[in-house]
């Protein structure tokens, strides 16, 4: 049975340290679910008979459309738990005015660069555009299509962004780090701000405002401790809405500017992902079986029989950026490639190995 825990605040409005554990727990205790529930669906989905299965294929057909609004809900999840972690663990904010600023700026916009990199880092479609362009750099504008591959960095880098603005949000509607960020600002307008028609006091205690060590009145800290979160959630709902209008902005534009219908775009992404189903699958047969003629001819100490491969140019071409022609009707690269009239097929020749370049040549 999975429990979903809460826990209300004090009769102050402080949370007590033990909220936070609670929250830590909440968000365990959804992860665990979503895992059980995955794995006692696979094991159910395995033992159903056929006139079920036929049924379930439609099920399942509608969650595998619906894959990118279920990454992006698992992805929020991790972030809650993520920010949750870090505010439970290891952030602590030092409450001086030497230090505030820098601390709590670092928690709330290191996790998100980080992400943003990760982000980049595990995109396919960059390092597909990216490798080996330092040695040829045309191969980032084929047929002098920079704007094609403009278009394609920024598709990238849109998506690569959706878990930092992820973080920033739930950090920012949570509070606690620019609490610890904004205390630690010796500004005149920020001070004048938060301590206005207050004493000096307020002033020389804002930094320990967030920390349970001012010298303030209890009432005077929850006012200003009020104003900080408002202020947070304030620009985290800000931001939330500012991503959704770009967002939808962004795809109203490129659906407007599409060369195809709104069918036929549907049919060209399902072809890109059963091409790259079928192309990770095919490689990895073609690939057992070229090791397998190796091996079989270095062990049986033998001539290897003949195996045909694509060319280094070949590689190449199918690895290009594409851009969609209504004239050619093709869907990518690989089917550009493959009803070429002027294809170059080899001879009988085996492909070797450049011994300079390390590439394939006939």
């Amino acid at each position: 049975m999975c429990l979903v825990l809460s826990c209300e605040g004090t009769a102050d409005g402080e949370r007590p340290p033990a909220s936070h554990t609670l929250s830590f727990l909440t968000f365990l205790s959804l992860f665990l679910c979503f895992s059980l529930f995955l794995f006692f669906l696979v094991e159910r989905v395995q033992k159903l008979p056929p006139d079920t299965m036929d049924n379930f294929q439609t099920v399942l057909r509608f969650f595998l459309n619906q894959k990118a609004t279920i990454g992006y809900s698992f992805m929020a999840l991790l972030t809650i738990g993520g920010e949750r972690i870090f505010t439970l663990v290891s952030f602590q904010c030092p409450c001086n005015h030497d230090q505030n600023f820098a601390y709590g700026l670092t928690f709330l916009l290191g996790p998100a660069a980080v992400l943003l990199l990760l982000g980049l880092f595990f995109s396919t479609k960059l390092w597909r555009l990216y490798t080996g362009c330092c040695l040829n750099p045309m191969k980032l504008c084929p047929r002098g299509n920079c704007f094609g591959c403009l278009r394609a960095f920024t598709s990238i880098f849109t998506g690569a962004c959706v878990a930092p603005i992820m973080w920033l949000c739930v950090a920012l509607l949570n509070g606690t780090f620019y609490e610890c960020a904004v205390s630690g600002l010796d500004d005149n307008l920020v001070v004048d701000l938060f301590c206005k028609n207050k004493t000096m006091k307020c002033r020389e205690e804002l930094a320990r405002v967030p920390c349970d060590r001012s010298r303030l009145s209890s009432d005077e800290r929850m006012e200003l401790l009020l104003m900080f979160r408002a202020q947070s959630q304030i620009l985290g709902w800000s931001l939330v809405i500012i991503a959704a209008v770009v967002a939808l902005l962004g795809t109203c534009y490129t659906n407007c500017r599409s060369k195809v219908s709104y069918l036929q775009l549907t049919f060209w992404k399902r072809y890109v992902e059963k091409e790259k189903e079928r192309f990770d699958t095919y490689a990895m047969d073609y690939a057992t079986k070229l090791a397998e003629r190796n091996l079989q001819s270095f062990f049986e100490n033998k001539a290897p029989e003949a195996f045909p491969f694509p060319s280094h140019k070949a590689w190449e071409e199918i690895s290009a950026h594409y851009t969609f022609s209504r004239s050619e009707q093709r869907y990518s690269t690989l089917q550009h490639f493959v009803e070429r009239t002027d294809r170059d097929f080899p001879s009988e020749k085996r492909p070797v190995l450049d011994s300079e370049y390390g590439i394939e040549m006939h």
